[in-house]
């Protein structure tokens, strides 16, 4: 018999574990992988980007998937309590661009390793390679769990902490779901977010402008009139099939709902290359550049004023030869030109798979969920933390801030539930 038991170990799950475990409760954390840890040992291009230093209003800002939910789990466990924790714990941090934070060692097997052996101290069973069959309940209450090999575990409590269906090799592959219908609970719709998106384009199936990578640029979803649904700016990257890179992954819900809400096959999406600058600017910065180098040929008037392979696709589809001075261009190709840089339309079909994003959307309703406590509102002891709940944030320190959060918040609410049983 336990007094709580936690399902899954990643990011979540762990620190689930510890917050229970630190209310002197004899907590079973259960995995079916071979490791503990393992989403949390690649996350961050391996880097492990624990959290990200913003104002809370700011955080939420971020995650666009139910964010608001955020603040009360904030309240017992935020950004700063994450830091602080870690810090105690030995591990120094650093902050990087945009407030993300990184361990000084720039290794995530450094913070895999340091909440391993935080869970050794507090005396957590930690169970690998034992898969979950079911969660057990009677009479509107938590009972335990039945293992794949017939065991039944006993406990008031479980935590569950399996993640979504993204990156499955780590795990997440979506068994969590069945066991939340089984208490009663909806689960909204499964969607790929922070997933590239694909596109049939010619230039994109031609590879014209694969591998080109843009910096601090605009990118914009926009509805079937034209109107931008969502813009971002930063870095993205043309890939074989489609576009990637942080801003695209930023751009690719809006793009799986865009496509949905319309029943359209696929939806307009547009590149700015200077969205600092307006138009006009653009056209005169390329007017002033033709006067002074009208005998010169275009290609070598204009290099280094946006990235070459990028600026021949441009010259071509104004009509415009490269190898021609500008004494023999038009106006009113200059024009287009510079409307071509400032926001270059193509269209897009959807995005990678759910099992190719980094983040799962949709999951379990927080509407059933306590925000305080993250209790079921449907099951007594259950409780539910991380990537099966639906909320989802943009890659940059967001969706591992919300595993720890509601991580911690449910391990306390799992003891404090506890506790109150045995009044």
């Amino acid at each position: 018999m336990y007094d709580v038991i936690v399902i899954g170990g990643g990011p979540a799950g762990l620190m689930a574990s510890i917050a229970a475990a630190k209310e002197k409760q004899k907590v079973l954390l259960i995995d079916k992988g071979e490791k503990l840890g393992r989403k949390l040992a690649i996350s961050g291009g391996g880097r492990c980007n624990v959290t990200n230093r913003m104002a809370t209003d700011e955080l939420i800002k971020h995650i666009p998937g139910n964010g608001r939910f955020m603040h009360s789990p904030f309240s017992v466990f935020n950004n700063e309590d994450i830091i602080r924790f870690f810090e105690q714990l030995g591990i120094q941090l650093k902050e990087e661009d945009r407030g993300r934070m990184f361990p000084v060692s720039d290794k995530a097997t450094t913070v895999v390793d340091t909440l391993l052996k935080k869970l050794k101290d507090l005396r957590v069973q930690m169970w690998t390679n034992t898969p979950v069959k079911d969660v057990l309940y009677e009479n509107g209450k938590v009972l335990g769990v039945k293992l794949e090999n017939g065991k039944v575990i006993d406990s008031k409590a479980v935590i569950i902490a399996v993640g979504g269906k993204s990156v499955p090799h780590t795990g997440s592959t979506g068994d969590g779901y069945p066991w939340a219908r089984k208490a009663g609970h909806t689960i909204t719709e499964l969607f790929p977010t922070e997933v590239p998106i694909t596109s049939n384009e010619p230039f994109i199936k031609q590879k014209l402008l694969q591998g080109i990578s843009l910096r601090d640029v605009g990118l914009s979803v926009l509805n079937p009139k034209g109107k931008v649904l969502i813009r971002h700016e930063g870095d993205m990257i043309f890939t074989h099939f489609g576009i990637s890179g942080p801003i695209a992954l930023r751009c690719s819900q809006y793009v799986v709902k865009a496509l949905k809400k319309f029943s359209v096959d696929k939806i307009e999406m547009s590149i700015d290359v200077f969205p600092k600058k307006s138009a006009e600017d653009v056209f005169q910065e390329l007017k002033s550049m033709a006067k002074q180098g009208e005998k010169k040929s275009v290609k070598n008037c204009l290099k280094g004023y946006i990235t070459e392979r990028l600026l021949n696709f441009y010259l071509e589809k104004s009509a415009i030869d490269a190898n021609d001075t500008f004494a023999n261009i038009s106006n009113e190709a200059i024009r287009h030109l510079s409307i071509l840089i400032k926001g270059f339309t193509f269209t897009v079909n959807g995005t990678l798979s759910i099992e190719k994003a980094f983040v799962t959307g949709g999951g379990v309703s927080v509407k059933e969920i306590h925000p305080k406590t993250m209790e079921s509102k449907l099951m007594n002891g259950l409780f539910f933390c991380g990537e099966v709940l639906d909320i989802h944030g943009y890659t940059g320190g967001y969706n591992i801030t919300v595993a720890f959060s509601t991580g911690y918040t449910a391990g306390k609410g799992a003891a404090e539930w506890n506790y109150s049983q045995n009044f």
